[in-house]
C-alpha cells in the first residue's frame, strides 16, 4: 500500500507567498519593466534581454498572461503582429517593482559584496 506524501512545510496563504509565486522566474520583472516602458513586441523584448533565450521569455510571458499581469493583442494582418500590454493588475504592480529597484540602487554596494 503506497503512502501519500504529506508536505512538511505548509504553503503560506498570504500575499507574500502569492507575489513570490507570480514573480518567480528570472526575467519576469525585467519583462514587466520593458512592457511598461513601451517595448511591447516579442522581437523587441527579446532583443532588449539578450541574455535570455526566446523560449524562456515566451514561457514567462505565458505565465504572466495566465496570472493576468499582461495581455496579448494579436493584430489580424497579412503578417500577424503581436503586442503585449500591462493589465490594470500588472500596472498596479509597477510601483512595487520600482520601489524594489530603488532599494537595490540605494544598497548596491552592500549587495555587491554579499551576492556571489
Amino acid at each position: 500500500m503506497a503512502t501519500q506524501y504529506i508536505r512538511k512545510i505548509p504553503l503560506l496563504d498570504c500575499g507574500h507567498e502569492y507575489i513570490r509565486k507570480i514573480l518567480h522566474g528570472r526575467w519576469k520583472i525585467a519583462l514587466l519593466i520593458r512592457i511598461n516602458d513601451g517595448i511591447t513586441r516579442p522581437g523587441e523584448i527579446s532583443r532588449s534581454i539578450p541574455q535570455a533565450t526566446r523560449r524562456v521569455l515566451d514561457a514567462q510571458l505565458g505565465e504572466m498572461l495566465m496570472h493576468n499581469l499582461i495581455k496579448k493583442k494579436v493584430y489580424n494582418e497579412t503578417v500577424p503582429r503581436v503586442e503585449y500590454q500591462l493589465t490594470d493588475l500588472g500596472q498596479s504592480l509597477m510601483p512595487v517593482i520600482n520601489s524594489m529597484g530603488q532599494w537595490g540602487e540605494d544598497n548596491i554596494e552592500t549587495l555587491k559584496s554579499s551576492v556571489k
